[in-house]
Formats: structure tokens, sequence, C-alpha cells
């Protein structure tokens, strides 16, 4: 690669068709910019610029490297930026905006890692309902923004998404634990656990077993994620979640989850997202590609059953 003053140098006089007056931005004596380009033209074995009575004006062979020269610029200064913020993972703050039942697994576990190897960098993580996410990540109050069945808007971003299927949740005690998979009827004749109508898995899940003709009142509802996950693993309950939602407790045996096999109980989407056209900060950049294989992997840990 070119020497990085002899680029600057070749691309101000393609700028101001003048080796005067490159040398005055430069501050540089223009025999020294003409010495330069002179070695530069020999080198390649072309003229890099006519020589007018007004001026310079670049030959094509001239406008192949400058454009080449201005490429390199910009990928330098898009690196210097990068090592700037590498230095800066020492300190600063990042913000993520998610969910409550992804707030108590997944998300902690991944921020854990991360912060283990950037102790001094802070981690915030902001629970709130979806629309919040959306507004939070919009407005730059947040970073990154992590949720299911986020509202489109072409104010974000989307850097990962996967349709997560609800599964059966319920202690590891249960009488269907050891099941490969369940039907919607398998789960019918015990406790069942809902979301309240404020969420939108309760529509999920509701609208399933009325396409199923199975006829059942849900003997417990909540806008809680984590209070509907300690009453599947208090007692024969069965709550309806992703694997997102439970990956801490399958992991320490607290719950298990298994698949359901009637297909409609998809359309649980789960997404990462950031303001569309922000650039993210070397931190954040880094963060989001710890939990997008955070995420990976959970989504890989269960094949669609048939």
């Amino acid at each position: 690669m070119l020497h990085s003053r002899v680029l600057r140098y070749i691309d101000e006089v393609a700028r101001t068709g003048s080796i005067r007056a490159a040398g005055q931005k430069l501050n540089i004596a223009p025999s020294a910019i003409n010495k330069h380009l002179l070695l530069l033209e020999e080198e390649i074995g072309e003229p890099l610029f006519e020589r007018l009575p007004r001026g310079l004006r670049l030959t094509p062979a001239g406008e192949i490297l400058v454009a080449h020269i201005r490429r390199t610029i910009r990928e330098y200064s898009q690196v210097e930026a990068e090592i700037r913020d590498l230095k800066n993972l020492e300190a600063g703050e990042l913000i993520l905006a998610t969910m409550n039942g992804l707030a108590g697994g997944i998300v902690p576990r991944t921020v854990a890692s991360f912060c283990a190897r950037h102790p001094r960098l802070k981690v915030s993580i902001r629970v709130m309902f979806a629309h919040d996410v959306v507004k939070s990540v919009e407005e730059g109050e947040a970073d990154l923004g992590l949720a299911f069945n986020l509202p489109a808007t072409p104010q974000l971003e989307t850097l990962w998404k996967h349709d997560t299927r609800l599964g059966a949740v319920l202690s590891p005690a249960h009488p269907l634990v050891g099941a490969e998979s369940l039907t919607l009827a398998h789960c019918a004749p015990y406790p069942l656990i809902f979301a309240d109508r404020t969420m939108l898995i309760h529509d999920i899940v509701d609208r399933a077993f009325e396409d199923l003709d199975l006829g059942v009142e849900p003997s417990f509802r909540s806008n809680s994620i984590e209070a509907m996950k300690c009453l599947a693993s208090a007692g024969d309950g069965i709550a309806f979640l992703s694997k997102f939602d439970i990956a801490e407790e399958e992991r320490n045996g607290s719950l298990a989850y298994i698949p359901i096999r009637d297909p409609i109980l998809s359309g649980n989407m789960i997404s990462l997202v950031q303001r569309e056209r922000k650039s993210r900060g070397l931190a954040a950049a880094m963060f989001a590609e710890d939990l997008v294989r955070m995420l990976k992997t959970t989504a890989a840990s269960h094949a669609t059953p048939h």
C-alpha cells in the first residue's frame, strides 16, 4: 500500500488541480509533492496528470489511482476510529433495552461473559414492554433492543431475528417430562398457565387451543414471564413460553421445555435491533455479536418437531 502521506499529496493535487495549491493546503513544499508525484508516475509507467497551462488534470490512469486512494483513506479513517473505540472499551456504558423474560436468563449470562472480558465497561439492562423498547432505541436512549414481537418501524435496523415457537414449560417432576414432543391435547388436562390479554403470546396460545377445538380454561393468567415460570416450577401447571424465556432455568434444571408438535404455535418473533443508520461503537458491535451467538445457540438447541 502506498505511504499515507503520498496518498494525501496525490488526492489534494487532484482536488485542487495544482501542486502549488496542494502544497499550501497541506503546508508542504510544492517541490516535495512534485518529487513524489514524478517518482510515482515513473513507478507506474503512466502519467497521472495532464500538465495544462492553468493547472493539472487527471489522466485515465490518474482517475483509477485517485479512486483507489480515496477508498484507502476512508478505510484507514475507519480503522483509526475502531482502534480508538477499542481503547475506549476500558470505560463507558452500553445500554440494552429488553423484556422481563429475557432479562431473567439469556441476557444477563451474555452480559456477565462480556463484562468479564471488559471489566471497566458498564452494561445497563433496562426492562420494558415491546413498544417502549422500540421508542428507547429510536430515540437513542438505548444502544440495542432485544424483544419479542417488536412493531415494524423504518427507524430500526434488525441485526438478527428468529421465530421462537412456543413450547410447553413445566417442572422437571411433571408427569409429561421425558416426552420428546407434545401436542396441545396432551397439555389440556393439566392446570394451564396463560399470559394475560396484554401480551401477544396470549393471542397465539388462546387461538391455538381454539383452532384445535380444545375448550380449556386456564388456571392462571399473568402479564409476568417470571410469575408464569414460578407457577410452572411449583406444581403440575404448564406454561407456554419460548426457549429464550427459560434458557437459564433449563440450563440449571429448574424448568423443562418440551416442543409442541402443533404447527400453530409459531409467530413469536424475537428481534435484536439498533437505530437505523446509526454507527454503533465498537463496544455495542462486539456485544451484539456475543448476544447473537448466544441466541443462535439457544435457537439451535431444539429442532422443530414433526
